[in-house]
């Protein structure tokens, strides 16, 4: 081989090397500005858009890193959230606290000033100890609901008896019932096994029936009665109470909602909040109605699995 000819091989060689050097340079440049695109596309708009449908392994690394920013647009979109849900929480309890604990502070002061008799001092401490329940309930109930929905709290759910679980909310408030001379009549009640968590359940719907006994009038009934459905089992509970508002309806379930009709009685408007959190939970749902001997029905639906 001459010099010549060697001297070719090596500068065509060299020429080779330098045009694979430049492609691959230009190539891998001109992929960078496809990442460099996503980034700043997503910056800009939140948008991800995938330059890329062949299956190279660059593009395959374009999908994974659009995988990796949904994930974390999707954990800051949560945290946004969760912060917004605690933001509301705090706001709630502040506000639902205000009242009982002004009236602990005064009452403490009078009690502080020592001007008042033995049976008068009894009655306040008792005022007292009724408001601290009342604020110990309202917290309870609220971080309750609220770690339920936020799936913090979870409860198995199972087949059990419907009949064992509502006996369980009507001994809930029978006591109350009783006070009020109003009767709970259970009607075409049903034996049946639906998927649900007895303990649970009965909260929600001994919510329910508390609803209806503390709105109904004195002397008046409850009717509990059951319906078969092919995915569903529908118990309705109906009173003769001053009814609902059909506008109202869709914001009863609200946390600390109370309707018109409920405003001169004692409450918080709570119960019907965590009875749909619970049944929400389940698989179940509420819903409520005008009854049919008047004021109102309630149906709560569980699922039969």
């Amino acid at each position: 081989m001459t010099a010549e000819v060697f001297a070719g091989i090596c500068l065509g060689a060299a020429a080779v090397g330098i045009a694979l050097g430049l492609g691959s340079f230009l190539y891998y440049r001109r992929q960078l500005r496809v990442f460099s695109d996503v980034l700043n596309t997503f910056e800009k708009t939140g948008e991800l858009v995938e330059k890329e449908s062949r299956e190279t392994m660059e593009s395959k690394l374009i999908s994974r890193l659009c995988r990796v920013l949904k994930r974390s647009r999707q954990k800051e979109e949560q945290a946004g959230k969760e912060k917004q849900e605690i933001a509301e929480l705090l706001s709630d309890i502040s506000h639902q606290l205000k009242t009982p604990l002004a009236n602990i502070l005064l009452n403490t002061e009078l009690l502080k000033e020592g001007k008042l008799s033995s049976r008068d001092q009894r009655q306040f401490l008792m005022r007292n100890q009724e408001q601290a329940e009342k604020m110990q309930w309202l917290m309870k109930t609220l971080v309750k609901a609220s770690r339920i929905e936020q799936g913090i709290l979870v409860f198995d759910t199972f087949l059990a008896p419907l009949t064992e679980t509502l006996a369980r909310s009507i001994s809930a408030v029978y006591a109350l019932a009783k006070e009020k001379q109003i009767s709970i009549e259970t009607e075409k009640v049903e034996e049946c096994m639906p998927v649900h968590n007895p303990k649970w359940t009965a909260e929600a719907i001994g919510n329910i029936l508390e609803n209806a006994v503390k709105y109904s009038p004195k002397g008046s009934r409850i009717f509990i009665e059951t319906t078969m459905m092919e995915l569903y089992v529908q118990v309705k509970i109906t009173d003769e109470g001053p009814g609902i508002c059909e506008a109202e309806y869709n914001r009863i379930f609200r946390r600390f909602y109370r309707g018109k009709q409920a405003e001169e009685q004692e409450g918080s408007g709570l119960g019907l909040y965590l009875a749909q959190v619970i049944l929400q939970s389940e698989k179940g749902y509420i819903t409520v109605a005008k009854g049919r001997r008047g004021g109102t029905c309630f149906s709560v639906f569980l699922f039969l699995g």
